[in-house]
């Protein structure tokens, strides 16, 4: 067997076995989703749909989503159909090897349309399908940790722009040595939080950077992240006299629109600085508490905010959730799944599937 028929062989091998799980899987989501759009069509045929607007308007969506799911689903068995034809014309050297590479590439392409499908049915957990509000806080007063910062901060917006969607940083602190003390960003689109929900926690950075300048210390970063809700204001009541609300103390002795507010019984404070009024500032922080606290609630297994352990919030909210080493020899080891990832480049150019993806999956033995 010369070069060209082993490289042919190979490709060959890898086409039928993206073919293969798409045969496995395809058609069993696709039941799944025709057997859903029927049901959502049933339920909206048995009632008036102005009789409960907010419920047409969830059964209308669910309905909208089984249709573009079949469709994606039936473009996927097509292809896979296509690339099983285009290995047996190849095993037949009816065929060329760029050809074959086409269809290699249309198949890696099936496969991630399947693994992103896969994900979405694994997010079921309350404000999944929500957005995103992102915060990256340096966490030292060191150079080291406000260029890290900002370099998270590149990573999460080119993650965003890779799933086709735009990343609005709204509020920035820029450093005076460099780099930045705190960046947040809004992600305006559907399963934001439930994808990056376990992003949240402490980001180590260890060697050299790649800002070119010659950093052998440590940089950390805290990442926070909570339900951006797209529809409707968080549900959640919280007694005035229970919040505090301050200026940030960068912005003492002006007047100034930006401001915090605390949460007196459990500690959590959140601000808000990009709007032009206090008051504006104030509505979109309260909203950024209730959402913080609406999944500290969720985690403690909780249902009011009087049951909330205040003790054990920092210990859950502060592990380290990431390292990524620089020198000598580039790795980036996430903590929470043990995935580890030798192209750190790939990572902060926004390549962070494989980090989401195994958080996601490790849902699986939680879903009965």
């Amino acid at each position: 067997m010369n070069a060209t028929q082993s490289s042919t062989f190979a490709l060959k091998k890898k086409i039928e076995d993206l073919v293969l799980r798409a045969e496995m899987l395809a058609p069993t989501a696709l039941e799944f989703e025709e057997a859903r759009r029927l049901k959502q069509e049933e339920i909206i045929r048995e009632y008036d749909l102005w009789d409960d607007v907010a419920k047409s308007n969830e059964d209308l969506v669910q309905l909208a989503e089984s249709a573009k799911a079949i469709d994606a689903l039936k473009d996927l068995r097509y292809k896979a159909e296509e690339a099983k034809l285009i290995t047996e014309l190849a095993g037949m050297d009816s065929i060329n090897y760029d050809f074959l590479k086409q269809a290699y590439t249309a198949c890696v392409n099936m496969n991630k349309t399947l693994d992103k499908y896969e994900m979405s049915k694994l997010l079921r957990e309350p404000y999944d399908m929500e957005g995103a509000c992102v915060t990256i806080e340096s966490g030292s007063e060191g150079i080291y940790s406000k260029i890290w910062a900002e370099q998270l901060t590149r990573m999460y917006i080119k993650w965003t722009e890779k799933q086709g969607h735009k990343a609005r940083i709204v509020e920035k602190q820029d450093s005076d040595s460099g780099g930045i003390r705190y960046a947040m960003i809004e992600l305006e689109f559907k399963s934001a939080y439930g994808y990056l929900s376990g992003e949240r926690g402490i980001h180590c950075m260890s060697g050299s950077s790649a800002n070119k300048l010659d950093l052998s210390k440590d940089g950390t970063a805290a990442i926070d992240v909570i339900p951006l809700f797209l529809e409707s204001s968080p549900d959640l009541q919280i007694d005035e006299k229970d919040l505090e609300i301050t200026t940030p103390p960068e912005e003492q002795g002006r007047t100034s629109p930006s401001l915090i507010i605390q949460h007196i019984p459990t500690g959590l404070q959140v601000r808000s600085t990009g709007e032009r009024s206090r008051f504006a500032n104030k509505l979109k922080a309260l909203n950024r508490l209730k959402a913080k606290l609406l999944i500290v609630m969720r985690e403690q297994g909780v249902s009011n905010l009087a049951s909330i352990r205040s003790g054990d919030i920092s210990s859950s909210w502060n592990q380290v959730t990431r390292r990524y080493v620089f020198h000598p020899n580039k790795l980036v080891e996430d903590m929470k799944t043990g995935v580890k990832l030798a192209d750190l480049t790939a990572v902060l150019n926004g390549k962070i599937e494989p980090f989401i993806g195994a958080h996601i999956n490790s849902r699986r033995h939680e879903i009965p």
